[in-house]
């Protein structure tokens, strides 16, 4: 198949949007990002990558804290918004009627109405270029209890997300998979127990 060269750019796709909520009792924000991810599990390790432009990029350096907040379908055109807006000049909160949360073990506020909070503590900033990396440890994560089942297994597809995909929002389909069902060995069907035996 014929391919198009195209300039290097930060094209990977699909990715979280998420809005990050930082601040402490002083002042609280939200921003929309979709540049984060898992750097490890063991310890457990995430990432932001935030323009130094953004008004929440000084409150993240002051307080070493931020919470990222997955975002559901329903609440996509509130993450645009948050992503959008300044909070020098919107209370976001307020404007969006977002609820902030206490969040288990930092600062900054969780978002009552996102499905999942992961609370992060700034390890290291490191500068990208255009963006400054804020390398994190993951400190909690909270859960809504309805993406839990009687076994206390997390079924995170309950939580109906969205992801970003070059300009765009989109709502998470139907599952095709599972980690490892293409190694999984298949499940020999039963055959007829009577053995070529006659029923008469």
């Amino acid at each position: 198949m014929a391919k198009k060269v195209l300039k290097g750019g930060a094209l990977l796709a699909p990715v979280p949007a998420v809005m990050v909520s930082v601040g402490d009792e002083k002042e609280k924000n939200i921003l929309t990002v979709a540049w984060c991810g898992t750097v490890a599990t063991a310890p457990p390790k995430t990432y932001i990558s935030v323009r130094p432009s953004r008004h929440s990029y000084e409150i993240i350096r002051r307080t070493g804290e931020f919470v990222i907040n997955l975002v559901p379908a329903s609440l996509a055109k509130t993450a645009d918004y948050c992503g959008i807006y300044t909070g020098a000049k919107v209370d976001k909160f307020e404007k969006c009627r977002l609820t902030p949360m206490p969040c288990e073990g930092v600062s900054a506020p969780a978002i009552a109405e996102c499905p999942v909070s992961i609370a992060c503590r700034v390890s290291q900033i490191i500068p990208m270029g255009t963006h400054d990396m804020f390398l994190a440890d993951v400190i909690s994560v909270e859960a809504d209890d309805e993406l839990f089942d009687e076994k206390g297994a997390l079924h995170l597809e309950k939580a109906a997300l969205c992801a970003y995909v070059h300009g765009a929002y989109f709502k998470l389909g139907a599952q095709i998979g599972t980690f490892g069902f293409s190694a999984a060995k298949k499940k020999k069907k039963r055959g007829n127990t009577n053995h070529g035996k006659s029923k008469n």
